[in-house]
């Protein structure tokens, strides 16, 4: 398997796919071709389709600012993968310098047909979570300590992973506004963070604190702000929120959470190795699927449950996600989106409570890379429609043009009489030059 660096991505969203993606093939067509001054870029499939809405022609013409470039969108492609772009590039003279066909594999990963650039280097020696599972009862360590053995070096990334995914939080529960688009759909995680305070100490308070940090995180990636792929810009709020949650609200260690990301990117490596986690291949299963499973192998390992329980919960995670479809209203990364991933935050929560109470009373007859090989199929068996491509399900059902309205809060909730934002905000600024001191003075050993 590949280094979780290649899982975990920063960048702006909205989309790994749609944004990460293509802006990383620009970058690497100008370090291969620096004398290119003009560039013509085809968009097929996918990134055809939804490719507006999901601002891959505004992240294209950023990345090869100030030079000039020619977009166009085509919906058919001789290509077999349902993701990508060609890119042509000309010198001064108006000769081609190359062309390059670009896949967006998922989370940001891309791959070139023309050379081998080798952007997918193996790292990891083992595929499949059974053979993971066995190498660790064998040596007899967590699976927390199993990427540290090959990839040791992966702590300073999963260091700026968790301050990226803090601070995107962060930012998110502080704005308000609507979000970019023809949705005119307005931020809500704020107004949301406020009713959980508002609630008595307990189960609901905790859900609903945990659906503002999913939201928050989402809608920073919907405005096109820096967030992290995990395992894509459009699950990204899962991660982020349980990240957030057990930072602030629990108040883990930064170690222990860094420990808890290494072990769910196995998770979300494991399915990108064997299956997918492209929602224009397998669907929101691949994408939604992956982040839940991640999570709830992430709380598992909180939960201080054993490498067999761990496996357990992030395939409950999964499971119960499997023939999600992906058809995002008018292309955005907002409806069914945003809302998905705080409902995928909670069913993480539950899915590691279950491996830890009904794993306690037997053994799980579906392992995790069977669920992940299911996915796979499942994902095969989608119609194009309802795999990112804005032709089917939700986005064919709901109207474009009707504005999202606001409720007005009741008297009963005037949330200035409670407490005022100032208040309840102080303790979200993020430091990072206080985070990366704090990393330096752990020195985090596996």
């Amino acid at each position: 398997m590949e280094s979780l660096q290649e899982l975990y991505r920063i960048g702006p969203g909205p989309s790994s796919s749609h944004t990460l993606a293509p802006q990383r093939a620009c970058q690497l067509y100008m370090e291969h071709y620096p004398n290119a001054i003009y560039f013509d870029v085809m968009l097929f499939g996918s990134l055809a389709l939804t490719g507006v809405g999901h601002a891959t022609d505004e992240i294209i013409r950023k990345t090869f600012a100030p030079r000039m470039c020619t977009i166009c969108f085509k919906e058919k492609h001789k290509a077999a993968f349902p993701n990508g772009l060609r890119i042509r590039g000309y010198n001064i003279d108006g000769s081609l310098e190359s062309e390059w066909t670009v896949f967006s594999l998922g989370g940001g990963s891309i791959e070139v047909a023309e050379e081998d650039l080798h952007l997918h280097d193996e790292i990891y020696p083992h595929d499949h979570m059974n053979q993971i599972l066995d190498y660790c009862q064998e040596y007899k360590i967590s699976l927390a300590d199993y990427p540290m053995r090959y990839e040791p070096e992966i702590v300073k990334h999963l260091g700026s992973v968790l301050n990226q995914m803090l601070k995107t939080v962060s930012s998110g529960l502080a704005a308000s506004g609507v979000l970019p688009g023809s949705l005119k759909l307005p931020r809500v995680a704020k107004g949301l963070f406020l009713q959980a305070n508002l609630i008595e100490e307990g189960a609901d308070r905790t859900k609903i604190l945990l659906s503002s940090y999913a939201y928050a995180a989402c809608e920073e990636n919907a405005d096109g702000k820096s967030c992290v792929a995990a395992p894509t810009m459009g699950a990204s709020g899962i991660m982020a929120a349980l990240v957030y949650h057990y930072y602030h609200d629990v108040g883990l260690s930064r170690a222990k959470l860094i420990k808890g990301l290494a072990l769910a990117g196995l998770f979300g490596n494991v399915v990108k190795k064997n299956a997918t986690i492209s929602g224009a291949v397998g669907g929101c299963q691949a994408e939604v699927g992956t982040a839940c499973a991640m999570g709830s192998a992430m709380i598992a390992y909180f939960n201080g449950l054993n490498n067999r329980l761990i496996a357990y919960a992030a395939e409950i995670g999964m499971e119960h996600h499997l023939g999600l479809t992906c058809d995002p209203v008018g292309g955005y990364v907002m409806i069914p989106c945003i809302e998905r991933n705080a409902v995928a935050t909670l069913r993480a929560i539950d899915s590691a409570l279950l491996a830890q109470h009904v794993g306690a009373l037997k053994n799980n007859r579906v392992s995790f890379d069977d669920v992940v090989r299911t996915m796979r199929y499942t994902g095969m068996k989608l119609p194009l429609e309802l795999r990112e491509t804005s032709l089917g399900g939700l986005a064919t059902e709901i109207a474009l043009t009707q504005q999202t309205e606001l409720v007005d809060e009741p008297e009963t909730h005037n949330l200035d009489d409670y407490m005022t934002s100032a208040e309840l905000f102080k303790n979200l600024d993020f430091d990072q030059t206080e985070a990366d001191e704090i990393d330096n003075k752990l020195n985090i050993k596996f």
